[in-house]
């Protein structure tokens, strides 16, 4: 088994550029990154983070099951079997890697204050050096795959709190209102499809629909779509039935269910985006 190393961000994107395999994480424990093979798809789970730096404690209004609430857990070992994965680790309630570095950090959140006292210009550096770091990676890895292959893709994955909605709402949701719908439309229905005939666990009936819950508004897939234009970037968001999230229980074998099924599906989708793009 491979080692997992300690790295600066200088030395991951020397890696990259390098197209070393490796698997690491940054030096500030910030994120991870996992490369087995330099393919032309990777997977991001931005919001799979739970860490929360211990000097906000005092001060942060919310509690840490408000927390786990709005974040994305086990996003990351869904898609942990594929060759490039790269995932937070730090709770989006110090800085929010789907957000823009002028709205990273919250001043409240869904409608509650979070911070007893409004943070310092320091603290808030602090985690914005952590926000520039990340991408900074995610640059260099996408410039790599654009590079090598041409087109990549890129599978960005979250999970939706459906017990606040008031309607029906689908299992899995994509959000396509800033990609090429047009030119890729597509790999988004396949998508679609395939997320819709997952087999689960538990009697769950899988439904998958396009922009009903989210519209894929987030700065990942904004970041990458304005930055590489032969790369496409699927919002793919699940419906939290992984877990029970008003009693913080995880449901495992929900979980393994999706990953394996990922696992297969996924790499098929990706393979089949390649051979209808690639120059």
């Amino acid at each position: 088994m491979r080692k997992m190393l300690r790295l600066s961000i200088k030395d991951i994107i020397q890696k990259i550029r390098n197209e070393e395999i490796f698997e690491a994480v940054s030096e500030d424990y910030s994120f991870t990154i996992k490369i087995d093979e330099y393919v032309h798809y990777a997977c991001g789970a931005v919001h799979d983070g739970h860490q929360f730096r211990r000097e906000l404690w005092d001060n942060c209004l919310h509690s840490e099951y408000d927390r786990w609430f709005e974040e994305d857990p086990k996003t990351k070992e869904m898609v942990k079997s594929h060759p490039i994965v790269i995932a937070g680790m730090d709770s989006r309630f110090e800085y929010d890697l789907n957000r823009a570095p002028e709205t990273a950090i919250y001043s409240d959140a869904w409608g509650k204050q979070l911070w007893r006292e409004p943070l310092s210009d320091e603290m808030k550096t602090k985690s914005l050096q952590k926000h520039a770091n990340f991408y900074k990676v995610v640059h260099a890895l996408i410039e790599k795959l654009e590079e090598k292959f041409g087109v990549s893709i890129v599978y960005d994955m979250h999970s939706y709190n459906w017990r606040r909605w008031t309607r029906e709402v689908p299992t899995w949701n994509l959000g396509t209102a800033n990609i090429d719908s047009e030119r890729f439309k597509n790999e988004i229905e396949s998508w679609r499809e395939l997320l819709g005939a997952m087999k689960l666990p538990n009697g769950i009936a899988p439904t998958s629909k396009i922009n009903d819950t989210f519209q894929g508004n987030g700065y990942f897939l904004k970041y990458i779509t304005s930055y590489f234009k032969n790369t496409l970037v699927l919002a793919t968001e699940v419906k939290k039935i992984y877990c029970d999230e008003l009693n913080q229980i995880l449901y495992p074998e929900v979980v393994a269910s999706i990953e394996k099924t990922l696992r297969t599906d996924l790499k098929n989708h990706a393979e089949a985006f390649y051979n209808a793009h690639k120059v």
